[in-house]
C-alpha cells in the first residue's frame, strides 16, 4: 500500500471506533434481543446524550463570544464599552463591544490577549487527552500496528494524524474560539470554514506532542509513576480552564487582564498567534504571507516532532518491565504481641473506634481509597484546586477573610466542594470496582444495601469540607443574621441528597462491559449530574423561602426517583441484553408533571392575553396530552402498576374514603381560609381576584373537572405510586404531598400539602383514583365558594 493509502486506513479505523463507541453507548435507538423472560434493553440515553451536546456546544460558543468581547472592553484603550453605574460599579455594554470588534481591526492589546487565550486553548488541547489516557495501561494499538507490512515512519505519521482528527477536546476548544475571532474579523458565512482550517492546522501539532509524551514516556516511565504523572496532567488541565473561563467574566480578578496585557509578543509568530494575524490581515499579499509563514512553522514542527518520535523509539515499542510498578522489597515485621500495650496507643484507639463505627464493607472502601493514591489524590485535593481556582479567576473572592462578608457565596462554595467530591467519590463507586464488580453480586446480601453503606459513607466523608468552609465563615463572620442558618441548613440538607444522586447517576453511568476503561463512565451522566447540582445552587443564591422550598422538595424527591431507578437497574447490570420489567416509578411521575407544565406554557404563549377560559382550555389539553402519552407508553412497554380510574374499584369503599377524605381537607383549607382573613396576607389574596370576573364557569370547570383529573392520575397516580414502590405509605404520602404542594402558590402551600395527604391516604385504601379525583374536585369547590363568599 502506498503511504497515503496506509495514513487514510488508520485514520478512518480510528474514526470508524469512535463512531462505534458512541452510536453503541450513547446512540441505541434498538432493544437488544432479551434471552429470557425479562424484556430487552431499550436505551434512552440518544436523547440525553443529543441534549448535552447541544447544551456543550452552545456553552463553548457563548464562553468563547463573552471572551472576546470582555477583553475588547478591558484591554482596548479606545473601547467605549465600560461604563460606571449610579452605584460606583463597573459594567460592559457588550452591544457596544460587538460594533467596535466589526466595525475596526483588532487592537495590539487585544490580540495579544486572543493570542494568550488561544495558546491555552492549544495548550488544552494537549494536555486533555493526555490526562484522560489511562497511561500505565499497555498500548496495545502501536504494538499491533508495527506488525503490518508497513515501514515504521508511515505508521507515525498515520498515528498522528488520526489523533489530531479524533482529538475531540481540541476540536471543542478550539472551534468555537477560532470561529468566533474569525467572525468579529469580518469574515461573516465564512467564519466558520476558516475556523475549520485553523482548527485542523493546529490539532496537527497537539496530536505530535501529545504522542511524544505519551509514546516516549511509556518508553522511560514504569507504570506508578505513569499513573502519578496522569493525575498531575489532569490536575493541571483545571487551573487552565478556569483560566480561559475567568476571561470571559466581567468581574474577574484584574490580574488576569494584566497578564493578557503583558502577554509575550514573540508568542504572536507562534502557530496560534499567526493563524489570529491572517484572520486579521487586511490585503491578499499580508494575509498570504501569514499563511505560508504558519504553514513552514507546522511543517518544521511536525518533521522535528518526527524524527524525535523516530529516536524514541528507535528499539522498538516495547520497553521490558516499563509496565510494572516498582516496589520495594517487603520487610519482615517483627512478631508482635497482642498483649503488649501497643494496642493502646491513640492510633490503635482511634483504629478501633473507627472500625467498630464503620461496617466491613464501608472499611473495604476506605482501605481502597488509601491503596490507590491516583484516586485518593484526584478525590481529596481535586475538589480544592477547583474550587480555589474558581475563586481566584472568577473575581468573587480576594482572601479568607471575605467569606465572614460573603456568606451566601461561602454557602455555594462549601456546597461546590461537596459536589464536586461526590462527583469523584460516590459517583465513580461501581466504575471503581473494575473487573472485579461481579464479586458484589456474589455477597449473601443485595447490592442496594451495599450501596446505600457507600452512599452514607462518601456523605459523611464529603460533610468534612463543607463544614471546614462553614467553620472559616462563621469564624470571620462580625454579626449573626438568621438567614446564614438557612444557608447552613440548606448545605447540610443538600449533601445527603447529593450523595444519593450521584450514587444512582453512577449506576447508570458505569458501563462494567466496556473493554476500554475509560469508556466505563458515559460522559452524558456527569453533565447530567453538574446540571442538576447548578440547579440546586440557585436555591442557596434566591433570597424567596418559597423557591429555596420548592428546589429542595423537587430535588429531593428526584433522588429519590433515580435511586429507584437504579435499584431497579442493579439486577440486570452485568447482562447486556436483560433489562428490568417496566414498571410505574416516581421518575415517569415527575417526567410527566414536568411536560404538564411546559405544554401549559406553550399553549398559553400562543393566547395574546390570559383568561380563565385560555387558562381552562390549556390545562386540559395539556393534561389530555400527558395522560394520553403516558398510557401509550405504559402500554407499549407492557408496565405493571399503571393506576386505574374506575376498573376493579369498589364503589362503596372508594366514596367513603372520599368523604373522610373530603371532610377532613376541606375543614383545614376553610380553616386557613379565615386565618389568612384575618391577617396581613389577605390583601395579596384578593389581588388575583379581579382577574377571575367573567369566567367563573370556566374557573369552576378547571378547579372542579380539570384539576382534580389532571392532577390526580400525575401526583397520587405516578408519582405517590412510584414511591409507594420504594418505601412505606406514610413516607410516600408525605413525600407526594411535598411535590403536590411546591407546585401551588406559596399562600396556598400549606392547605395543599394537606391535601395532598387526604388524596393519598385515599388511593392508597381504595387502590383507584376515583376517590381521591373526587376528594379534589370537593376541596376546590368548596374553597372557591368559600373564597368569594367571605
Amino acid at each position: 500500500m502506498t503511504a497515503l493509502r496506509t495514513i487514510w486506513l488508520m485514520t478512518r479505523m480510528r474514526l470508524t471506533r469512535q463512531r462505534n463507541v458512541l452510536f453503541n453507548n450513547l446512540f441505541r435507538f434498538k432493544r437488544k434481543k432479551a434471552r429470557d423472560t425479562t424484556g430487552g434493553k431499550r436505551s434512552s440515553l440518544w436523547i440525553l446524550s443529543l441534549l448535552m451536546m447541544v447544551v456543550m456546544c452552545v456553552s463553548f460558543a457563548g464562553m468563547a463570544n463573552n471572551a472576546v468581547l470582555n477583553m475588547q472592553c478591558h484591554l482596548d484603550p479606545a473601547s467605549e464599552c465600560r461604563y460606571i453605574d449610579k452605584q460606583g460599579e463597573h459594567h460592559n455594554d457588550m452591544h457596544t463591544a460587538t460594533e467596535e470588534l466589526l466595525t475596526a481591526p483588532f487592537a495590539s492589546p487585544l490580540m495579544h490577549g486572543l493570542t494568550m487565550e488561544v495558546s491555552v486553548l492549544f495548550l488544552l488541547a494537549v494536555l486533555m487527552p493526555l490526562g484522560s489516557k489511562e497511561m500505565a495501561q499497555p498500548d496495545w494499538d502501536l504494538e499491533w500496528l508495527v506488525t503490518l507490512p508497513v515501514e515504521r515512519g508511515v505508521l507515525l505519521w498515520g498515528r498522528v494524524l488520526e489523533r489530531s482528527v479524533s482529538n475531540l477536546p481540541g476540536w471543542f476548544a478550539l472551534l468555537p474560539a477560532y470561529g468566533v475571532i474569525a467572525f468579529y474579523s469580518g469574515h461573516a458565512w465564512f467564519a466558520l470554514p476558516i475556523a475549520l482550517l485553523a482548527t485542523v492546522l493546529l490539532l496537527m501539532p497537539a496530536a505530535l506532542l501529545y504522542t511524544l509524551a505519551d509514546t516516549g514516556l511509556r518508553m522511560w516511565l514504569p507504570g506508578s509513576q505513569l499513573r502519578n504523572l496522569q493525575a498531575l496532567t489532569g490536575l493541571l488541565n483545571l487551573p487552565l480552564i478556569y483560566f480561559v473561563m475567568a476571561l470571559g467574566m466581567p468581574a474577574a480578578n484584574g490580574f488576569v487582564m494584566n497578564w493578557a496585557r503583558t502577554f509575550p509578543s514573540w508568542f504572536n509568530w507562534t502557530p496560534p498567534g499567526l493563524t489570529l494575524q491572517a484572520m486579521q490581515a487586511r490585503e491578499a499579499s499580508q494575509c498570504a504571507v501569514l499563511v505560508a509563514l504558519l504553514l513552514a512553522q507546522v511543517a518544521l514542527l511536525m518533521w522535528a516532532g518526527m524524527a524525535l518520535l523516530r529516536y524514541q523509539l528507535r528499539h522498538g515499542v516495547v520497553n521490558s518491565g516499563a509496565r510494572e510498578s516498582a516496589r520495594g522489597p517487603v520487610r519482615p515485621q517483627a512478631p508482635t504481641d497482642t498483649g503488649t500495650s501497643a494496642s493502646g496507643t491513640p492510633l490503635a484507639l482511634l483504629s478501633n473506634a473507627v472500625g467498630a463505627i464503620l461496617t466491613p464493607l464501608q472499611r473495604r472502601e476506605l482501605r481502597l481509597l488509601s491503596r490507590d493514591r491516583n484516586f485518593l489524590f484526584q478525590t481529596l485535593l481535586l475538589p480544592i484546586i477547583i474550587i480555589v481556582s474558581q475563586m481566584v479567576f472568577n473575581g468573587k473572592l480576594n482572601s479568607l477573610e471575605e467569606l465572614g462578608e460573603h456568606h451566601t457565596l461561602a454557602a455555594s462554595i462549601a456546597f461546590g466542594l461537596g459536589v464536586y467530591v461526590l462527583m469523584l467519590s460516590a459517583f465513580q463507586t461501581l466504575n471503581n470496582e473494575g473487573n472485579v464488580l461481579w464479586l458484589l453480586y456474589t455477597v449473601p446480601r443485595s447490592i442496594e444495601s451495599a450501596l446505600k453503606e457507600k452512599a452514607k459513607l462518601w456523605g459523611v466523608l464529603t460533610m468534612a469540607y463543607p463544614v471546614v468552609v462553614l467553620g472559616i465563615t462563621a469564624w470571620y463572620t462580625e454579626r449573626f443574621e438568621w438567614h446564614m442558618l438557612a444557608l447552613v441548613l440548606l448545605v447540610v440538607a443538600g449533601i445527603p441528597i447529593y450523595s444519593m444522586i450521584a450514587v444512582s447517576l453512577g449506576v447508570f453511568a458505569c458501563d462494567p462491559l466496556a473493554v476500554d476503561t475509560r469508556n466505563r463512565v458515559r460522559p452524558t451522566y456527569v453533565y447530567l449530574y453538574m446540571l442538576l447540582a447548578s440547579f440546586y445552587t440557585y436555591c442557596i443564591y434566591t433570597s424567596v423561602w418559597s423557591q429555596k422550598l420548592v428546589v429542595m422538595v423537587l430535588t429531593a424527591s428526584m433522588a429519590l426517583a433515580l435511586w429507584q431507578k437504579a435499584r431497579d437497574a442493579l439486577p440486570y447490570l452485568l447482562d447486556p441484553a436483560a433489562a428490568p420489567p417496566a414498571r410505574v416509578s416516581a421518575a415517569d411521575g415527575l417526567i410527566a408533571a414536568t411536560a404538564f407544565f411546559i405544554l401549559q406554557a406553550l399553549v398559553l404563549l400562543t393566547a395574546p392575553t390570559v383568561t380563565p377560559q385560555r387558562v381552562t382550555i390549556a390545562f386540559g389539553l395539556s393534561g389530555l396530552t400527558v395522560y394520553l402519552l403516558m398510557r401509550l407508553m405504559y402500554w407499549r412497554s407492557k408496565a405493571a402498576g399503571v393506576p386505574v380510574i374506575l376498573r376493579g374499584t369498589s364503589l362503596g369503599l372508594s366514596l367513603r374514603t372520599a368523604a373522610i377524605g373530603a371532610a377532613v381537607a376541606c375543614a383545614c383549607g376553610v380553616a386557613y381560609l379565615i386565618a389568612l382573613q384575618h391577617s396581613s396576607l389577605w390583601t395579596e389574596v384578593l389581588k388575583s381576584a379581579p382577574t377571575l370576573k367573567g369566567g367563573s364557569l370556566w374557573l369552576f370547570a378547571l378547579v372542579v373537572v380539570a384539576a382534580p383529573l389532571c392532577e390526580e392520575f400525575i401526583f397520587r397516580g405516578l408519582i405517590y405510586g412510584g414511591l409507594r414502590r420504594s418505601m412505606n405509605a406514610p413516607q410516600a404520602m408525605l413525600m407526594s404531598a411535598a411535590i403536590f404542594a411546591v407546585v401551588h402558590p406559596p399562600l396556598s402551600m400549606l392547605p395543599v400539602f394537606i391535601l395532598g395527604l387526604c388524596t393519598a391516604w385515599t388511593y392508597e385504601r381504595s387502590k383507584t383514583l376515583l376517590a381521591p379525583m373526587l376528594v379534589h374536585a370537593i376541596y376546590n369547590a368548596l374553597v372557591l365558594t368559600a373564597h368569594y363568599w367571605l
